[in-house]
């Protein structure tokens, strides 16, 4: 009777511990999934945000791509051109 104590108590400790190492182990893998994915969206709107910089804000490149996708459609005008509103209100 006692070696089938002595034999069951480890199998038991064995079977609680292994228990344990899974579910901290699970708990890890979403903690690094959900970190990944943040990382991911993170990359996402970093990567437009470079975009935004590079592109949009440099005027050579908005005249070059005015010259190639509105060579017709857009025209430059000297700023003399232009004439000064004045409102009422202000």
């Amino acid at each position: 009777m006692l070696k089938k104590i002595l034999l069951i108590i480890p199998i038991i400790i064995l079977i609680i511990s292994t228990t344990l190492t899974k579910n901290s182990t699970k708990k890890l893998d979403k903690n690094i999934f959900e970190t990944q994915e943040e990382i991911r969206a993170l990359n996402d709107i970093y990567e437009l945000v470079l975009l935004d910089y590079n592109y949009l804000t440099s005027p050579n490149k908005l005249m070059e791509y005015s010259k190639m996708y509105f060579d017709k459609e857009l025209k430059k005008k000297k700023i003399t051109y232009f004439k000064i509103f004045k409102f009422k209100n202000e």
